[in-house]
């Protein structure tokens, strides 16, 4: 345990924080940045004086319970939490779950794809954000409640009218190996996640394409650079496929473009318009999920 570190890693997080970005009140008097030392160790459910020693260099080995809360405090990425683990002399555990918050500058990205339809989804497949040209081609997600964003629970969960399976791709059979090698590679990564156990579960019990592709253990598969979909309005719309890992989050950009000069970019092109008259909400779209 390097103590000294660990009280100088800790006040920098601390002094980084606004009240307002954890819900407290700023209030009068404040002589320093960020929370006060007694406002850390209430959101981290500790007592003020087994905090302060920990920022004074002389406090016991924090165990694994008590850094979980601190990083939730101070609102820790994964490699800050990480790095906190090692300064206490912790090394952390498998991290607790797939996350769902999605950068300011992929959402930004996003609605500066106008052309490209584009999402982020999670290590378990959520469609966590999209841009109108996304919705368009695919559905409205933000119409849908948070579960039902979910393209894997969709791809073998959801009845559909032969040949409308998952929007009528026609890659849908190649999707379903790889989403549920793709999970089962997650599951590796989140043994103690519920949101991750708790699809596995659900998938198994209601699909038994899924229990076939699960018990093969694969875990790699070529992803697909080209598919079509079936839309009800324009017809078919072939796009190129491009998947942009953004590997601190466990998340992905995916974006589908047309050829240029092609019939699927004049398709994509009207359900630009159609998707920005039908959708209400701004673009980008991120929906909040629960913890």
């Amino acid at each position: 345990m390097d103590r000294q570190e660990l009280a100088a890693f800790l006040r920098s997080r601390r002094e980084r924080i606004s009240p307002a970005e954890v819900g407290l009140p700023h209030g009068p008097r404040r002589r320093t940045p960020g929370l006060r030392r007694e406002e850390v160790a209430q959101l981290a459910f500790i007592s003020t004086e087994y905090y302060t020693r920990l920022e004074q260099a002389r406090g016991p080995r924090p165990s694994r319970e008590v850094l979980g809360g601190l990083a939730r405090a101070l609102r820790l990425s994964d490699a800050e939490r990480g790095h906190l683990h090692h300064l206490a002399g912790a090394p952390p555990g498998p991290p607790p779950g797939p996350s769902r918050e999605v950068r300011q500058s992929l959402l930004d990205l996003l609605h500066r794809l106008p052309q490209a339809a584009a999402f982020v989804t999670s290590a378990t497949f959520e469609v966590l954000a999209w841009n109108d040209l996304a919705a368009a081609l695919m559905e409205d997600f933000s119409a849908l409640p948070p579960r039902d964003r979910n393209l894997v629970r969709r791809a073998f969960l959801t009845p559909r009218p032969a040949g409308s399976r998952l929007y009528g791709v026609s890659d849908v059979d190649a999707f379903a190996r790889l989403s549920a090698q793709r999970l089962r590679a997650a599951a590796g990564r989140y043994p103690d996640a519920p949101e991750v156990t708790g699809l596995v579960a659900e998938l198994l019990a209601g699909s038994e394409e899924f229990r076939r592709l699960w018990e093969s253990h694969d875990v790699s598969a070529e992803p697909t650079l080209v598919k079509t979909f079936r839309h009800p309005v324009v017809g078919p719309v072939t796009v190129n496929c491009d998947a942009l890992d953004i590997t601190d989050r466990d998340q992905q950009v995916v974006i589908y473009t047309a050829t240029p000069g092609s019939r699927s970019e004049e398709a994509l092109r009207l359900l630009s318009v159609i998707g920005t008259q039908r959708m209400t909400p701004q673009t980008p779209q991120q929906v909040d999920f629960p913890a």
